[in-house]
């Protein structure tokens, strides 16, 4: 009898020198739409880490930023139109008394109230704007099914609406709520959900925890959050969370995340404030939340670290769920739409669902 062969560690816990174009676990056609824009060519070394100075980053930042914007419009480009939905900006003033960008989506020719939506855009905290067209198409296929959708353009700790530190953008997204929850007759809503990817799921989770401090956890009847960043051990890759070996290169890397979230809290001094990375809030500071979901990729770094999160909600008594998006890089349910259309519509259906149930029950 032969000897018995023990299972290979999945990822990188296996092989590693793996790389994403060879990794079993990848869905085929992500890997074809990634393979047609270059993704997944050999990388050059990256050419900040969290120890290079603050104005390197900031200039890294630009350029990087710049890159991705241009990704993501000849990404868009080639998605089938979509009608059907209205699109507005307002501007409010922001607990900083500074001016902050609304976009609000909804459906044409509907009498009927709907869930809200404020939606929070990704980029770590701090890249990215809420005005970029897959943002842009995020909030109008969401409206499309039937919620409005609050997009808010939140300070960034760099880029074009940078460099503003913790706790300016959080700051902006819970202004935004406020501003949601004091016009919900004008906005026709049943209800408010938090709502965001990455950057965007860190910032969903710590205007809720805001909101439990500020005594407003009523304007806020559920958070839906997409593979969040909320665990700031991207240097130590904390063995209780897995991901952050098993796929980090595998589309996200964990020495840029360092890197980039320095401009987040440039001091350190936040590094376990649950506001700036909610993953290391106390159970006590859980109790009492509104219902949570949690989404999160298989093959993203930050995988454990959303389910990780989700468990300490259930520890908490909240009621919270979460799934995992199967062959997938971080984000990857969002970025490929002409690719895998019923990944895509999968989550926007799944936020729908989510914001139905709770805005008609509380």
């Amino acid at each position: 009898m032969s000897e018995q062969t023990q299972p290979q560690l999945p990822g990188r816990l296996g092989n590693p020198e793996l790389r994403l174009r060879d990794d079993p676990r990848a869905d085929p056609r992500m890997l074809k739409a990634m393979d047609e824009l270059g993704l997944l060519d050999e990388a050059p070394p990256l050419p900040v880490s969290a120890s290079s100075r603050v104005d390197e980053l900031l200039a890294f930042c630009a350029m990087a930023e710049e890159g991705y914007e241009a990704l993501n419009n000849t990404v868009t480009s080639t998605w089938p139109p979509l009608t059907g939905v209205t699109r507005e900006t307002q501007v409010i003033k922001g607990i900083d008394d500074n001016e902050i960008t609304l976009y609000i989506h909804r459906p044409e020719k509907v009498q009927d109230t709907l869930p809200g939506i404020l939606h929070i855009h990704g980029g770590g905290m701090v890249l990215m704007s809420a005005a970029g067209s897959m943002y842009d198409r995020w909030r109008s296929e969401l409206a499309a099914t039937g919620l409005v959708v609050v997009g808010v353009e939140f300070r960034n700790g760099a880029g074009k609406l940078g460099p503003h530190p913790f706790p300016a953008g959080l700051n902006d997204c819970s202004a935004a709520l406020h501003w949601m929850a004091d016009h919900k007759a004008d906005l026709d809503i049943s209800g408010i959900v938090v709502s965001g990817e990455s950057g965007g799921g860190n910032l969903s989770l710590a205007t809720c925890l805001k909101a439990k401090q500020d005594d407003a956890l009523r304007a806020i009847d559920g958070v839906y959050a997409q593979c969040p960043n909320v665990s700031n051990r991207y240097l130590d890759k904390d063995p209780s969370l897995p991901s952050l070996i098993e796929n980090d290169e595998l589309g996200l890397s964990c020495t840029m995340m360092a890197a980039l979230f320095k401009l987040y809290d440039a001091t350190g001094e936040n590094a376990t404030n649950p506001l700036a990375w909610p993953l290391h809030a106390e159970i006590s500071e859980l109790k009492g939340l509104p219902p949570h979901f949690i989404s999160v990729c298989q093959l993203d770094p930050l995988r454990d670290e959303g389910l990780a999160y989700n468990r300490k909600l259930l520890e908490a008594g909240v009621t919270s769920s979460s799934r995992t998006i199967n062959g997938v890089t971080h984000a990857g349910d969002m970025s490929y739409r002409a690719a895998m259309p019923e990944v895509y519509l999968s989550s926007i259906r799944d936020i729908k669902s989510f914001a139905e149930d709770v805005c008609k029950t509380s």
